[in-house]
């Protein structure tokens, strides 16, 4: 991976603040209130950073789970 530099450091700073938030418990419970699943918000914020890192790859493979996960919860009854 290249070194990353400027606002795109900080966007990933950022986004690494943001996962941290999410393992926090007062806002898994928060969200869990709102039928969030903690667990696929922090792979869609980890998705986010592997795209802007420049790790397509892994990107697609989160987002591919993340999708499939939420859909296949849609379409429960």
């Amino acid at each position: 991976m290249a070194e990353l530099y400027g606002s795109v450091r900080t966007t990933v700073r950022l986004l690494s603040e943001v996962e941290s938030m999410l393992k926090h418990p007062s806002v898994a419970v928060e969200l869990g209130r709102q039928g969030v699943n903690v667990s696929l918000a922090i792979l869609g914020v980890q998705g986010l950073t592997a795209y802007i890192e420049g790790n397509r790859a892994r990107a697609l493979d989160d987002f591919s789970t993340l999708a499939e996960e939420i859909r296949t919860r849609l379409e429960r009854p």
